[in-house]
């Protein structure tokens, strides 16, 4: 088991009583936790699921949260990718604020297109890092090891995910090391929580898991159910051990196929190296991860970086022409409509329609690993997801509730 240190209970109790009543993190201040908090990202987890899993049976306690908690739809960060949400939950900020903007993009230090999941990428401290800097006790667990440095980045405490775990973490959790293209690598994280909440109660807790289920399988189906079943259960025991339960999603899911079940795909690389000449213009699709079984790297955003001489109106106008792309925006529109760092972005965002995703040509996307009908993410269509706490919060009905809001609604709200 990976641990980046350990803190004394004393000098937790020391702090929350004396020298930290709160926490300020990105213009935000957090209440020290009364009771051990446990944040969940549900990797892909559209509303639906968790509706379609209480109405068969499956979800006992998210019925009751639902009928005596808080129990809320938020939007999500766009682009709906893993990266730049977990690090808007862990930062109570979107990506203009900590600077992941995908999993993927274009560096222009190095000029190479390169995963963004090293944490010098990351522009400003996590809520875990200042309360761990406090004195709390904290636990990270993810599904995907890529994830991991982002989260644990200047926090100390337990920190792992099921994908790289080791012989001691799993001989504490007491189950076999998953397949990463499983549902167990989610039960993983789950396990591990129980675990560690029943030997250490850690002050704040975070888990992440991977979407493995929801890109293979829609809201109500028996496959799904199972899922949220098990999901259900482990909830309940965090509760059940006093903790304070709160849970949201990274992004939504939607099928990306025709009538006949094949992916419907924009090949934008290919669109506009017919236009401009070959490779003259870059197209980044930041869903891009070392996971391709998921989605085949087609999702529902991407940038174009254009070549000089070439103004953004004019591409974007073209683009915007081509069947099944939604939304198009020069640099500085989506910087302020999405708020997204400019500097991390193309010239040109585009989004494609909820049922369409975008690729770079039909040469370099394998499709072949994909057992199911496509089922993705990255646009606007995705941007809904659940926003649940196991107790009621003083929020107003009206107020638009972001994913990032989930620390502050969990610790602030009375």
């Amino acid at each position: 088991m990976e641990t980046q240190g350990c803190n004394d209970r004393a000098r937790t109790a020391y702090h929350q009583a004396v020298n930290t009543p709160s926490v300020a993190v990105n213009g935000r201040s957090y209440r020290w936790p009364e009771r051990p908090l446990v944040v969940v990202c549900v990797d892909g987890c559209e509303p639906a699921y968790l509706e379609r899993g209480i109405e068969a049976g499956a979800m006992p306690w998210m019925a009751r949260v639902r009928d005596t908690g808080t129990y809320r739809v938020a939007d999500c960060v766009i682009p709906s990718f893993t990266n730049p949400n977990n690090l808007s939950i862990v930062t109570g900020a979107p990506p203009a604020v900590h600077g992941i903007a995908g999993n993927y993009f274009w560096d222009p230090d190095t000029g190479a297109e390169v995963m963004m999941n090293d944490p010098k990428y990351l522009r400003c401290e996590t809520i875990l890092a200042a309360f761990s800097g406090a004195g709390a006790r904290l636990a990270v667990v993810t599904a995907k090891d890529k994830l991991r440095r982002l989260l644990g980045h200047g926090m100390t405490g337990v920190c792992f995910s099921s994908e790289k775990a080791d012989g001691e973490t799993l001989a504490f959790v007491g189950r076999p090391l998953p397949s990463v293209y499983s549902a167990d690598l989610s039960e993983f994280v789950f396990a591990a929580a129980v675990k560690l909440m029943e030997r250490d109660a850690p002050d704040i807790t975070y888990l992440s898991t991977t979407d493995y289920v929801q890109h293979k399988h829609a809201p109500g189906t028996p496959e799904a159910n199972a899922f949220y079943r098990m999901m259900d259960g482990y909830l309940a025991r965090l509760d059940a051990l006093g903790a304070t339960v709160a849970l949201t999603a990274d992004h939504g899911m939607n099928a990306k196929t025709d009538a006949a079940g094949a992916p419907r795909v924009v090949y934008l690389q290919d669109f506009v190296d017919a236009w401009l000449g070959a490779a003259r213009a870059r197209v980044i699709l930041p869903i891009t991860d070392p996971y391709v079984v998921h989605h085949g790297a087609l999702g529902s955003f991407a940038t174009v970086y254009l070549p000089d001489g070439v103004s953004a109106a004019e591409a974007g106008t073209r683009i915007g022409a081509l069947a099944g792309i939604d939304v198009v925006l020069a640099r500085p529109d989506a910087a302020a409509r999405f708020e997204l760092p400019p500097d991390r972005i193309g010239d040109l965002v585009v989004v494609s329609a909820r049922d369409v995703t975008i690729g770079t040509s039909a040469a370099r996307h394998d499709l072949s690993g994909l057992d199911a009908p496509l089922r993705s993410h990255g646009g606007i269509g995705e941007q809904r997801v659940p926003f649940v706490i196991n107790r009621p919060t003083t929020v107003d009905p009206a107020r638009r509730l972001r994913n990032f809001d989930l620390f502050d609604l969990a610790l602030n709200s009375r």
